[in-house]
């Protein structure tokens, strides 16, 4: 009998840092940049500020599992492995509502920004082409898509830097808000709620860190990479945001725009004009490109892990291609999902991946108290501040950031989670047994 296909230990560190980059891609500061200054109403430093405390928490959780359980699947198999196989699929199914949704935003985004360089030729065909052209990268291999979204990481960053000492140059020649040093962008009719709703929504750019555990099993020595990969990204992505968020807030006070879904572009021409507008434009599509391809890999995993353990169809959702070491029909069945980008705006778009994003981060946060308690690792003050307090500030801080979102995104995302409590029911027979594979699944804990 042939033996089974299974994914291959080959990333180092920095490949798992930029597939983590490339997945909530620095560029995506700018592609969401209306939506998020609408939402934090114009105050994007204090919520992008607050945003980075409350993802060191939950990043803080996260490596921990990470060291502890070196397994593929994330939040889901934290919470099946730490709690119980039932939290374990609800948080797999909410991580889901996040993953699909994500290329999803890269194809939007896409979208109107090709159409708003080129009139001429609608949206719907940028976007059919760039999923078409995700996928067939996505089936060749992690290798491919690590490499490729390194390059592309490292010129989004570049672009972000050069970006800032433009800004820098304008404010000490006393242009702006009268300086580079001010207290401006924290001043004014800020609040506590319109800072922690700018938050709710601005949390989307520091996703990628649970992107990198679903990496774990292509990972070389995962349990000392992936918590070291999940710092490194959330200290980048950190920087450049809030250092990108400052800047600009001094730099252009009162700016407006007239398309939310591109008031990037009308930043871009306020500075600096049509060259700038250009440069930014082609960096813009090339992040784009690579947020879109590392969330079409990390969905294809999250399904994989799923279907191996028998969740979903073990023979479609388990299946990896013999030749190219992916599994190939989560990637095309992703693709196809893709196609929601034709009719959901960005804002919707973005709202329910941080639904399910925030909803997985609190059951990581609970997944570390869980297993501390489990393990007896809270004799001492120091593992009981970090096993317990920690964990459990991260899950405050998520569960009120959750209920900031507006009320069609909570339905909607109730909606699934019922969805998913249905499935379940029907898995289990109505709890009179246990879901599938859970008797061959152990616990691995380091």
């Amino acid at each position: 009998m042939a033996e089974k296909a299974e994914l291959k230990r080959t990333l180092t560190l920095w490949q798992v840092v930029f597939m983590g980059l490339a997945w909530n891609t620095p560029m995506i500061y700018f592609s969401v940049f209306g939506v998020a200054y609408e939402g934090s109403s114009g105050f994007l430093t204090p919520a992008y500020v607050f945003a980075v405390v409350a993802v060191i928490f939950t990043g803080t959780s996260y490596a921990i599992m990470a060291k502890k359980i070196p397994i593929s699947g994330s939040a889901y198999t934290f919470a099946k492995k730490a709690i119980h196989p039932n939290a374990g699929f609800l948080v797999g199914w909410l991580l889901l509502f996040n993953y699909l949704f994500a290329p999803v935003i890269a194809c939007i985004t896409f979208g109107v920004f090709m159409n708003a360089q080129f009139p001429g030729v609608p949206s719907s065909v940028w976007i059919i082409g760039l999923i078409i052209l995700l996928a067939g990268i996505a089936v060749l291999g992690i290798n491919s898509s690590a490499n490729l979204s390194g390059l592309f990481v490292i010129m989004q960053i570049v672009f972000i830097i050069a970006f800032c000492i433009i800004l820098i140059r304008g404010l000490w020649t006393g242009g702006g808000a009268g300086g580079l040093f001010s207290i401006q962008p924290f001043a004014g009719d800020l609040t506590m709620p319109i800072m922690l709703a700018g938050a709710s929504v601005v949390i989307f750019s520091f996703l990628g860190f649970d992107t990198i555990t679903t990496l774990s099993e292509e990972t070389v020595n995962p349990q000392k990479t992936i918590p070291k990969a999940i710092f490194i990204m959330i200290g980048i992505i950190s920087v450049l945001h809030i250092s990108s968020s400052y800047l600009i807030q001094l730099a252009q006070p009162a700016f407006s725009f007239v398309n939310i879904d591109s008031a990037a572009m009308e930043l871009m021409a306020l500075i600096g004009g049509s060259a700038l507008n250009a440069i930014f434009m082609t960096v813009l599509i090339a992040a784009i490109f690579t947020q879109g391809l590392a969330s079409i890999t990390a969905v294809s995993r999250l399904l994989y892990v799923m279907g191996r353990d028998e969740i979903l169809p073990e023979k479609l959702f388990g299946y990896i291609h013999p030749k190219f070491n992916t599994p190939v029909f989560n990637i095309a069945l992703a693709s196809v999902l893709s196609i929601l980008a034709l009719f959901i705006s960005v804002d919707a778009a973005l709202r329910f991946v941080n639904f399910g994003a925030l909803t997985a981060f609190f059951f990581v946060n609970i997944s570390v108290i869980a297993l501390a308690v489990r393990q007896k690792e809270t004799a001492g003050l120091f593992q009981k501040v970090f096993y317990i307090g920690v964990p459990g500030i991260g899950a405050f801080i998520m569960l009120w950031l959750l209920f900031l979102l507006d009320t069609p995104t909570i339905i909607g995302g109730l909606v699934w989670v019922g969805a998913g409590l249905i499935y379940m029911l029907y898995l289990t027979r109505t709890f009179t047994k246990p879901l599938p594979g859970t008797a061959k699944q152990t616990i691995i804990l380091k």
